[in-house]
């Protein structure tokens, strides 16, 4: 039997909006991915954190805040000093076409704006991690 992928969702910083995540979240269970959905107001350190602890595949952020171009690059740094870069990190929310080019040219992966599909993101997801 494969092993089943084990995903950590967050909402980092100060945006307290969680509709959208939770949807994700039921979606991505609902095709068999295992979440750990750690909450509102996550910081880049306790994400990495929760992800190494948990033993997940990959890290799912949203954020809607404008925050996105300072908090995607320090997770993804704290995932490095803890030698966790094999943990994928994506994320979604409200992300200017610029910066989700910006962010996943230097290494974040892809980046999900409203309207993506639910099936859209668990088929990144499963081909990513298979």
């Amino acid at each position: 039997m494969d092993k089943k992928i084990r995903i950590l969702l967050a909402k980092p910083g100060l945006d307290g909006h969680d509709r959208g995540i939770k949807v994700i979240a039921n979606a991505l269970r609902d095709a068999g991915i295992e979440v750990i959905y750690a909450g509102l107001r996550q910081t880049p350190e306790s994400i990495t954190e929760a992800a190494i602890q948990e033993d997940v595949d990959a890290i799912g952020l949203s954020i809607l805040s404008g925050a996105h171009m300072t908090i995607f690059p320090a997770v993804k740094a704290k995932l490095h000093e803890s030698g966790a870069d094999d943990i994928l990190l994506f994320g979604g929310g409200i992300i200017p076409d610029e910066d989700k080019v910006a962010l996943e040219s230097s290494g974040i992966g892809r980046i999900f704006t409203p309207g993506t599909t639910t099936q859209t993101i668990i088929d990144y997801i499963k081909s990513s991690i298979a």
